[in-house]
């Protein structure tokens, strides 16, 4: 046999008993990893974007002191802290995304698997924790100095841990559920600050394993709720208390709910001017049934590989199941500007819960809603960083996915575990951020909702817009996403909008104008900042931040 046979054969047995390695697997699918930090002191539990382009990130106070003091000689104490009572370090950072710098910020009280919502106002609201912090309201408004969390003591009526919130057409946001509540309230609260029943999560609780936890919860576009807690949801009209639509189980019964945990997305909202919108929501993963009594005797099942699909506004609503490439559980669903969906992060086996996950899945896939049935994933390069119990995962405005946390210990674990706590935080570059994609990425030159404008519902909206190559009218786009709150495997409160009556017209060299209508009510769009796309040939341009009124 020829020497140089014997080369490549030596080679290919070399690679292939290699560990994972994003050079050696940089053409095994698209997409690019870059790390961004390397540590920024704590775990990534809790995230969301704000309208200035910083990210506030923040863990939970009792995992024991950070690697991250607190400026100026701050410390917190707290004689009801169950491990570190007088705590000079950080268990919140502000990092700004442009500048790639982070810094900290000081919570008051346990914020551990807290739930959140932007204001209109931009603000971010968040609500509930463990322990002091079950019952506190904090706010953080954007800014680029030294602000920090404002903390205004018990401004919730019920204990919330585990709890979902949305914004909702008013601006006021609904917490609902949490361990042991079936009810929900509204925040900020009015003359008539009452928790109200719910039923439908008493009835979808599992008997000491709950998977009904952090429930999947959308916005409509009638306004009602539509809620999905561990396998089964409603269509919920919040200002009457009352169920308008009970949906049937998702095939198979598996609970897809914390701690089972699986992921979930309101596909994009099109054809915004029909009278009956067809909103989709897309389920995914999770762990079969009496996965979580099993991990405590070392049984790790196999996660589920499965989507449910359901047309929520359909008279007669049912599941339409896929098969992912990989299974997974604990995965985070972002929807990406293009309208396509990335699920990213998880393990391929086990539960939410300390210790509870193995098999780490490192490949992020891509789900296509368009197309053909059988042939909608795309799997992608791996990560070289297992993203498990307590990771996030966030699109940024420019396109790319902000990734950070994993810490499925109870404490800080560094050394001499499985898993290791994970401080750092990396971007995840789609495969539509690719230079070959330069010629046909449009990028916004101006906006009649430039910043500090409002748009109002219904308008014509006013696009300018440069590609370098050739243009293909038909395929643009315009999108606008609401940014995300994430924490164990659901963003709240993220929804992208496919807006309407697409015009683009030349108005010069390598220059447009596209001219589309701005959603109809805050049914569709809750008043608030989003991010606004122009999309050609599904490439995305780098987002502009717009407030809807």
């Amino acid at each position: 046999m020829p020497s140089w046979i014997l080369f490549f054969l030596f080679l290919q047995l070399f690679f292939a008993i290699q560990p994972c390695h994003r050079v050696v697997t940089s053409a095994a699918g698209g997409g690019r990893w870059q790390l961004l930090q390397k540590s920024i002191g704590i775990v990534a539990m809790h995230m969301q974007l704000l309208n200035n382009d910083h990210v506030v990130i923040y863990d939970r106070t009792d995992f024991g002191r950070s690697n991250l003091s607190l400026p100026g000689g701050k410390c917190r104490d707290d004689s009801s802290e169950i491990v570190v009572k007088h705590d000079c370090t950080a268990h919140s950072v502000d990092y700004d995304v442009l500048a790639n710098k982070f810094r900290p910020l000081m919570v008051q009280t346990d914020v551990w698997c807290s739930s959140g919502a932007v204001f209109p106002d931009g603000s971010l609201i968040q609500t509930g924790g463990f322990s002091d912090g079950e019952r506190k309201v904090r706010t953080f408004y954007p800014c680029k100095g030294d602000c920090d969390w404002v903390e205004t003591g018990n401004g919730l009526k019920a204990k919330r841990w585990y709890a979902t919130n949305h914004i909702l057409p008013d601006g006021k946001q609904i917490i609902i559920g949490g361990r042991r509540q079936f009810n929900y309230e509204f925040y900020p609260k009015t003359s008539s600050p009452n928790v109200y029943s719910l039923p439908f999560l008493l009835q979808t609780n599992d008997r000491g394993i709950e998977n009904n936890l952090y429930p999947f919860v959308f916005l409509n576009s009638d306004g009602n709720l539509f809620i999905f807690a561990n396998n089964r949801a409603i269509l919920f009209d919040y200002k009457t208390g009352k169920v308008v639509k009970t949906y049937p189980a998702i095939p198979g019964g598996d609970p897809r709910s914390y701690p089972s945990t699986g992921s979930a997305v309101l596909l994009p909202l099109k054809n915004l001017d029909a009278a009956t919108i067809a909103a989709e929501v897309l389920v995914c993963g999770g762990a079969p049934k009496g996965s979580f009594e099993k991990v405590a005797k070392g049984n790790f099942v196999k996660a589920l590989d499965t989507c449910g699909r359901i047309k929520i506004n359909d008279p007669n609503p049912q599941w339409v199941m896929e098969t992912m490439p990989h299974a997974r559980v604990m995965g985070d669903m972002t929807l990406l500007p293009n309208g396509v969906v990335l699920i990213i992060n998880g393990a391929g086996a086990g539960t939410a819960g300390w210790e509870s996950g193995r098999n780490p899945v490192l490949n992020p896939i891509l789900y296509w809603p368009n197309g053909a049935a059988g042939s909608r994933f795309e799997s992608l390069n791996p990560n070289t960083i297992p993203r498990v119990y307590h990771s996030t995962a966030i699109l940024l405005r420019d396109g790319r996915v902000l990734v950070g946390g994993s810490n499925p210990h109870i404490g800080y674990e560094f050394k001499g575990v499985l898993f290791p706590s994970e401080l750092s935080l990396e971007a995840f570059s789609p495969p539509y951020l690719d230079a070959q994609h330069n010629y046909v990425r449009p990028t916004i030159l101006s906006s009649t909702a430039s910043k500090g404008k409002y748009i109002g519902y219904g308008q014509k909206l006013l696009v300018r817009f440069k590609v370098t190559g050739k243009l293909m009218a038909d395929k643009i786009s315009v999108t606008m996403v609401a940014p995300a709150f994430n924490t164990h495997s659901f963003s709240m409160n993220h929804r992208l909008l496919v807006l309407g009556n697409t015009k683009v017209t030349s108005v010069g060299t390598s220059t447009y104008d596209v001219q589309v209508t701005t959603p109809r009510s805050g049914y569709l769009a809750p008043s608030g900042h989003y991010i606004l796309y122009v999309v050609h040939q599904y490439i995305p341009s780098t987002g502009i931040w717009v407030k809807i009124m």
